[in-house]
């Protein structure tokens, strides 16, 4: 049963974790590892297998198959990214890290989700299912004739997996104002693609069924609240980041979707590179997720996963 929660943002909770980084550290590396799924058994059905590529990317693989989620192996580092200059994918990192994949699927176009879509795309004739700034990235690397741009709520069908897009909103993350970098991606050249470039686009939240399960992937933590329309998934993929910003969400996002196992996901220090060992955002508070899960009901099975580790049903 959920439990009504506070409506005050968590995010002025999170300020003795910015004044002691050490100390957020240690709490962070703690509730991770507790929660790691190799310490659980792994609930997915024989041959499926999930694998988180950090940030808000996982790939599931089945029968065969292949799709990948906001992928971004490529990881910028932060002088890159403030300074402003283009961002690009790094095909020899995407080639060692990443599969061969037979659909993209992409929540919004920021850059932490969206800059390897396009080379991804292209190598494998994989089609890309985003918003019109997807297309409009995809354009700039002359791959829109692998762009879709879904209808909501329709289902596709990707060999075994059946995928559907929710409308959603991304959060407020300046300062619980506005929506950092919002509106169309509108650049009209690949090397004016700067952090600022890649616009978020239209929001979705991702709904996919295989092997008589479902997933639900959150990239940003908002959502649009009668939009939600699926019930009883299995596992949520939430992205954690940014959720102080947004009043009530994990008891309005639980509620409805009713998950029975919380993946999370975008708590990892971005700036990082992916193969390295993993550093936390500063400002997200992994072991607060927890705490903040818990308080609305023990009933939610919480299992993490470290950046590019695999779970596989057997």
């Amino acid at each position: 049963m959920l439990r009504a929660m506070s409506t005050t943002p968590h995010w002025p909770k999170i300020l003795p974790f910015l004044l002691a980084p050490r100390a957020r550290q240690r709490n962070d590396v703690s509730a991770a590892e507790q929660f790691n799924w190799s310490h659980f058994a792994p609930m997915l059905p024989t041959g499926l297998s999930i694998t988180w590529l950090g940030t808000a990317g996982f790939l599931l693989q089945y029968q065969g198959a292949s799709i990948v989620i906001d992928p971004y192996l490529s990881r910028a580092p932060i002088g890159k990214v403030a300074t402003r200059r283009p961002l690009l994918p790094d095909p020899q990192l995407v080639d060692r890290l990443l599969p061969r994949v037979d659909a993209v699927l992409v929540g919004h176009t920021h850059f932490d989700h969206a800059v390897d879509v396009p080379y991804i795309a292209q190598r494998d004739r994989a089609i890309v299912y985003g918003s019109s700034s997807s297309l409009q990235l995809l354009a700039l690397h002359g791959a829109e004739d692998l762009a879709a741009v879904p209808e909501f709520y329709r289902v596709y069908a990707i060999g075994p997996f059946e995928v559907s897009f929710v409308p959603s909103v991304h959060s407020k993350l300046v300062l619980g104002l506005k929506v950092p970098y919002e509106g169309e991606l509108t650049c009209d050249h690949a090397e004016g693609l700067t952090s600022a470039a890649y616009r978020c686009g239209q929001v979705y939240g991702i709904h996919i069924s295989v092997a008589g399960i479902s997933f639900y992937h959150q990239g940003s933590c908002n959502l649009i609240d009668d939009a939600v329309r699926h019930r009883d998934i299995d596992f949520f993929l939430a992205g954690i980041a940014g959720r102080g910003f947004t009043e009530r969400y994990w008891q309005r996002i639980l509620s409805r979707l009713e998950p029975r196992v919380i993946v999370p996901h975008h708590h990892d220090n971005f700036f990082l590179p992916l193969e390295g060992r993993m550093g936390f955002s500063f400002n997200v508070n992994f072991g607060g997720f927890v705490e903040e899960i818990a308080a609305i009901s023990k009933d939610f099975a919480i299992r993490c996963l470290r950046p590019l580790q695999t779970v596989c049903g057997r």
